[in-house]
């Protein structure tokens, strides 16, 4: 479990794609401090288990379904990403609770500026904006954020010059992917109602067992 309040910008030292998964190595600083092997790193807000610690880095394996799931499968050697260790709950929690499993995938659509604020406009698909909410909280490419505007093809979040400057956000451009995790608790809400209005094939074979043989 995480934040989305960036610790640092790592940058990608080597990736070894090996069919549909791959081996990542990642130089970095401040999230080696204390990290061992089995240890979860938000890396683009995916997380990823260290695999092997090196004095300025760190390698984890990324298998198919994270690829397909993200954009890590489009970074290359000496690309940025944001990083962030699991959360420590003797600490403050400034952010939201991120869990470090990508809903989908988002592009940047527009970027602008307002005064001291950068807006940054997102096209995604229905499946994922049901689950964002005007208010609500984000999280892009790890990074947790404040949804400003939404409707039925956007959003948007506006955000302040430290966090562009302390995230990969600051070399963003129109056009380019991001991985979108949506806060959780729409999504256990939504699971909990379901039950009530539905039932399964399976619920309704077992009804039938029963009723069959005088049970019911």
């Amino acid at each position: 479990m995480f934040t989305g309040l960036i610790e640092e910008v790592g940058t990608i030292e080597s990736i070894i794609k090996s069919g549909k998964s791959g081996r990542m190595s990642i130089k970095a600083d401040k999230v080696l401090t204390g990290t061992k092997v089995g240890d979860s790193i938000s890396t683009n807000g995916v997380c990823l288990t260290v695999i092997r610690v090196a004095p300025k880095s760190f390698t984890a394996d990324v298998m198919a379904e994270t690829m397909r799931m993200s954009n890590l499968e489009n970074l290359s050697s000496g690309d940025r990403v944001n990083l962030e260790r699991a959360l420590c709950l003797s600490e403050r929690v400034g952010g939201h609770m991120v869990s470090g499993h990508i809903d989908g995938l988002g592009i940047i659509t527009k970027i602008g500026n307002e005064d001291n604020a950068i807006w940054i406009t997102i096209e995604t698909s229905g499946d994922l904006l049901r689950y964002i909410v005007k208010k609500g909280s984000i999280a892009i490419d790890g990074v947790s954020l404040t949804v400003a505007y939404v409707d039925a093809a956007i959003f948007k979040v506006a955000i302040i010059p430290h966090t562009k400057s302390a995230t990969t956000l600051e070399g963003k451009k129109a056009g380019d992917q991001v991985n979108l995790e949506c806060d959780i608790v729409g999504k256990y809400i939504e699971k909990l109602l379901m039950p009530s209005s539905q039932k399964t094939d399976q619920e309704n074979i077992h009804m039938d067992f029963l009723n069959k043989y005088g049970f019911l």
